[in-house]
């Protein structure tokens, strides 16, 4: 996405949905459009003028307070707080039923002394003490819960100078709340602020807003009923974008978000139309059903780059193995995209340069509205292949293998499984060439030729999804890609350095990854390079993947719901001695399809050679795979001497046990030689 100035995307009222997960169905691009499914409305929590566009209807001003023109977040109008104690603005609200909610505003302040309360029942649950800054931030109150017929009270407090607030946002508090504990402090505090962040862009079921609202269109073309959706992308746009949400899915699933990414998977997966070329649209309104006008202007006219396609598959085969529903094997929706996606998008896309017996999704070469062949928007005009591309097309083979099994498919899993060895085989002895580091092939222009260099997002995806073989060569090119981020070149745009955790943690590299993540988090106050966006912290991608570089990054957990299964393996960086994530939850109970039930597990690492797994369940028993890297002769099971086992795992030996965990038990893996 390009940067643009930020515009009012909240609600105006809220109404209940009852529309399933997986019911939404591809509309056309322009124009509102009605959320699916039946069934009776009901009372919801809702704010009166979220954006004070209709000069605070529902809001009780102090002197010295109101609404004004001129300083605004967003649209025309903002409420504003004069300088010196005692000025306040209010809105009063009753609960109509039972729930748990988020409340977020975008303020600004020139001093310091200013707040931002939430009352229920005359009782504070929860204050922000207003930093001075005078660009507009987002900043939320977390987990407020109300019985129906509590009351609410959300209060703007006046400080030493002024105090601007602007757009209003209430999210359901998330299903799930994991938490972490370390001997490292700053793990801890980092963990915290993300999966509350996070929480603070989930949309409201029901919540009717604006569609194809935009910086060119304040007010959009109308309105809708907002799905299960969450923010995915800049906060300027009524959408969500499929390059953001497929690298926030695991994220979202750690907070329990199952049901909003089978929302958004399916919408995606149903825009993948012959009519498109198969290739999925860009984005959707928060209604999963209406295309943003803004990126969509036609069938042959619409953002779209390949890897997301790509991408997409990928990530239903993630969530799949999260959850275990079901619903992503039997859906013929989703089903008819996979294949669509790993067969006919790359036989329609597959023209210009020759790949012998190997087929590779190319691009059109003339920009992001005829079909981008990577996701570095600058460097892809004139590109036919990029190493994103090729990388991603790459996982979406392994990805169809998985689905595949789990849809009881055990020839077309074989099938997938080869092709994706080809083709990781073609890109290593043939596509990449033989150079390394700077003089490694990523990506190719229409007329053939092979480009090297620095690609960000056509450089970074390779090692990122495991295409180049592990070895010195791709080691070389991890060094090369450090050496670029931190060069003159490197990317100025918080969106692509979110990539470079899980780029190194898969490359067992966690000195590195915890670097970045460090560095992400640590810069969270710093202005985005779109200086409408607010801070970097406010660019909703960072929060997710930090939760999610947490849990599978630095504690390694790899699940597989639907067969009971867990991989852990330690990727704590040198000085942190202990990590502890409690409550991972494995499976899901929200999805329209037949799930495995939701479970927890809690994963303790004391260094690289001590792993401690809980199963919380009720029911139900995981097999556990304790990984260890390296080789080693002696491991014990809570005490007990094993038979050490060892495999390679991308080019990596470690050390393996795999016990039985029943429900509600603990057990210990250790390596004692």
């Amino acid at each position: 996405m390009k940067p643009s100035r930020l515009v009012l995307l909240t609600a105006v009222a809220l109404l209940m949905s009852t529309a399933p997960a997986l019911s939404a169905v591809a509309a056309p691009g322009q124009g509102a459009a009605s959320a699916s499914g039946t069934g009776a409305t009901a009372s919801q929590l809702a704010l009166s003028d979220p954006g004070f566009e209709n000069g605070g209807v529902g809001w009780t001003f102090s002197s010295g307070a109101g609404v004004g023109e001129g300083n605004v977040h967003s649209g025309s109008r903002f409420l504003y707080l004069d300088a010196g104690a005692g000025k306040w603005g209010r809105q009063t609200l009753i609960a109509p039923r039972d729930g748990s909610y988020d409340f977020s505003a975008w303020i600004g302040s020139a001093g310091t002394g200013g707040t931002y309360t939430i009352r229920r029942n005359g009782e504070t649950v929860g204050t922000v003490e207003l930093p001075e800054r005078r660009a507009y931030a987002r900043y939320t109150i977390s987990r407020v819960g109300l019985k129906a017929g509590d009351r609410l009270e959300i209060v703007f407090g006046s400080g030493t100078a002024w105090v601007n607030a602007d757009d209003l946002m209430i999210s359901p508090a998330a299903p799930a709340d994991p938490k972490v504990t370390s001997s490292d402090p700053e793990a801890v505090a980092m963990f915290d602020w993300a999966k509350r962040k996070a929480n603070s862009w989930v949309q409201l079921p029901g919540t009717v807003g604006p569609v194809n609202a935009d910086e060119n269109h304040t007010s959009g073309t109308g309105t809708a009923p907002y799905g299960p959706t969450y923010w995915a992308g800049y906060a300027n746009r009524s959408a969500y974008y499929s390059r953001d949400m497929t690298h926030q899915l695991a994220g979202a699933h750690l907070i329990g978000l199952d049901t909003e990414n089978e929302t958004m998977l399916r919408s995606y997966a149903a825009s993948a139309t012959a009519e498109h070329q198969y290739f999925p649209v860009w984005s959707l309104n928060f209604d999963a059903r209406t295309y943003l006008g803004i990126d969509y202007h036609g069938p042959d006219d619409f953002v779209r780059e390949v890897p997301a396609t790509f991408e997409l598959v990928e990530k239903a085969a993630q969530a799949y193995l999260w959850t275990g529903d079901r619903g992503y094997v039997d859906d013929p929706v989703l089903w008819d995209f996979y294949r669509h996606a790993t067969e006919d998008f790359i036989d329609l896309h597959n023209s210009a340069v020759p790949n012998g017996k190997a087929k590779v999704a190319e691009g059109t070469g003339k920009g992001i509205f005829s079909g981008a062949a990577s996701y570095n928007e600058q460097d892809g005009d004139g590109l036919a292949e990029a190493g994103d591309g090729i990388a991603s097309e790459y996982q979406a083979y392994l990805a169809m293998a998985v689905l595949a099994r789990g849809k009881g498919d055990t020839a077309l899993a074989k099938k997938y499984d080869r092709r994706a060895a080809d083709l990781k085989a073609y890109f290593n002895d043939t596509w990449s060439g033989t150079g390394s580091g700077a003089a490694m092939v990523r990506a190719y222009t229409l007329s053939g030729t092979p480009v090297t260099g620095w690609g960000k997002e056509n450089s970074v995806f390779m090692p990122m999804k495991q295409i180049i073989d592990p070895g010195p060569r791709n080691d070389a090119y991890l060094d090369y890609i450090q050496a670029q981020e931190l060069g003159p070149d490197g990317s100025p745009n918080i969106e692509s350095t979110t990539y470079l955790p899980d780029m190194f943690f898969r490359n067992n590299r966690a000195d590195t990854a915890w670097w970045w993540m460090k560095k992400i988090y640590g810069e969270r106050e710093q202005q985005h390079v779109n200086s409408g966006q607010g801070p970097d912290g406010d660019y909703p991608e960072v929060s997710f993947t930090l939760v999610s570089q947490t849990v599978e990054g630095l504690m390694g957990i790899t699940p597989n719901a639907a067969d009971h299964r867990v991989t852990t393996q330690s990727r704590l960086p040198s000085g942190m001695k202990w990590l502890q994530v409690a409550d991972v939850p494995i499976g899901t109970g929200t999805g329209t399809g037949t799930g495995t039930g939701t479970g927890t597990v809690t994963v303790r690492h004391d260094g690289a050679t001590k792993t401690t797994l809980t199963n919380n369940s009720r029911h139900g028993a995981y097999t556990w795979e304790a990984r260890f890297p390296g080789a080693h002769k002696k491991l014990t099971v809570n005490g007990v001497p094993q038979h050490a086992r060892t495999k390679t795992v991308n080019g990596v030996t470690c050390t393996y046990a795999t016990p039985t965990v029943r429900a509600g038990a603990t057990t210990v893996v250790q390596v004692t030689d």
